[in-house]
C-alpha cells in the first residue's frame, strides 16, 4: 500500500515498505543509545529511584525516535504511555515501546529491546524490533511475511504440546490481583501439559521466538498494546495463530492473549481454559 505524504516543496508518494526502513533505521539508532548507556546494574532504593532511571533510557531513546518517525507520518497519532491498552482512535497511530525490557537494561540483563509499530485503524500495518546486544532486527510488515534481517521467518510445526517449549510474561508491575492470580494457575497448568515452561520479561522477546519457530507458545494476560502488537504481527506474518487465551479473535481490549504454532494453538488454549 502507498501513502502520500505532503512536504513543503512537493508530494511525494512513500510506500508502507519504504515506511518500514525508516523505522528500521530510527530503532536501530535508538538501540545504539541505549547500548552505550548499558553495563553496570543502576542502584536505586526506591520507587522513585527506579522510576527516574527508567524515564532516562526512555528519554534517550525518544529523543531519536519521535522526531524521526513523526517526520515520516506527521500526521500519525503518538501513544504517549506504553503501558496503555485498549482500542485506539480511527487513523494511524505510532505504538513505541523505547526501552522494551527496561528494567533488564538497568540490572545489566541483555534481553530487551526497541520497538515501533504503526498501527492503521486498530490494525498494526509494520513493526520493527532491534536487538542492540545482538545487532539483530526482526520486521514484519503486514501482508509481507516477517524477517530476521532481511531472512524470512516461520513459526515452528510442532504438533503435540507435550513436546512443546512455551512461555508467558508478567504484563506490568503492580497488576490486579485477579490476574496474577490467573498467571499462576496457567503456569501450573502448563507445567503438566508443556514440555518447558519459560517465564521472564518483557514479552515481545518470547514472541520473536515464536515467530523464529525457536519456542511453540506464548501467552499472557492483561498487557498493553505496546508490548503485544509487534509480536503479534510478526508470529501472524510467520505463520503463526494469534487468539485470546480462549481460542476467540483477539483485540487489544482482550483480557488474554496466545500466539503459538497453528499445530500446537488448540491444545494450548484447551490448556489455559481449564
Amino acid at each position: 500500500m502507498s501513502e502520500t505524504l505532503q512536504t513543503a516543496d512537493s508530494t511525494v508518494v512513500v510506500s508502507d515498505a519504504d515506511l518500514l526502513a525508516g523505522t528500521a533505521a530510527a530503532v536501530r539508532e535508538a538501540g545504539a543509545a541505549l547500548r552505550e548507556r548499558f553495563g553496570e546494574v543502576v542502584p536505586y532504593q526506591t520507587r522513585e529511584e527506579l522510576m527516574s532511571a527508567l524515564a532516562a533510557n526512555d528519554d534517550t531513546a525518544l529523543r531519536i525516535l519521535r522526531p524521526r518517525l513523526t517526520r515520516m507520518r506527521p500526521d500519525a497519532g503518538w501513544v504517549e504511555d506504553e503501558l496503555d491498552g485498549g482500542a485506539l482512535p480511527a487513523g494511524e497511530w505510532w505504538v513505541v515501546d523505547p526501552a522494551e525490557g527496561n528494567v533488564n537494561h538497568l540490572h545489566a540483563l541483555p534481553e530487551w529491546a526497541v520497538t515501533a509499530t504503526l498501527v492503521r485503524d486498530n490494525q498494526p500495518v509494520l513493526t520493527v524490533v532491534h536487538l542492540p546486544m545482538t545487532g539483530q532486527t526482526y520486521t514484519a510488515l503486514a501482508g509481507a511475511g516477517a524477517h530476521l534481517d532481511g531472512r524470512p521467518l516461520s513459526v515452528a510445526r510442532t504438533k503435540d504440546l507435550g513436546l512443546s517449549v512455551v512461555a508467558t510474561s508478567q504484563a506490568r508491575p503492580d497488576e490486579d490481583e485477579d490476574v496474577v492470580r490467573r498467571v499462576g494457575s496457567s503456569i501450573t497448568a502448563m507445567l503438566f501439559d508443556a514440555l518447558v515452561v519459560r517465564v521472564a520479561v518483557p514479552a515481545t522477546l518470547h514472541l520473536l521466538n515464536v515467530a523464529a519457530g525457536r519456542i511453540d507458545a506464548f501467552w499472557q494476560f492483561a498487557g498493553a498494546r505496546a508490548d503485544l502488537l509487534p509480536g503479534a504481527l510478526l508470529v501472524a506474518e510467520a505463520g503463526g495463530r494469534i487468539s485470546d487465551a480462549e481460542g476467540r479473535p483477539w483485540t487489544p481490549r482482550s483480557a488474554g492473549f496466545l500466539a503459538a504454532a497453528p499445530g500446537v494453538h488448540a491444545q494450548a488454549v484447551s490448556s489455559l481454559s481449564s
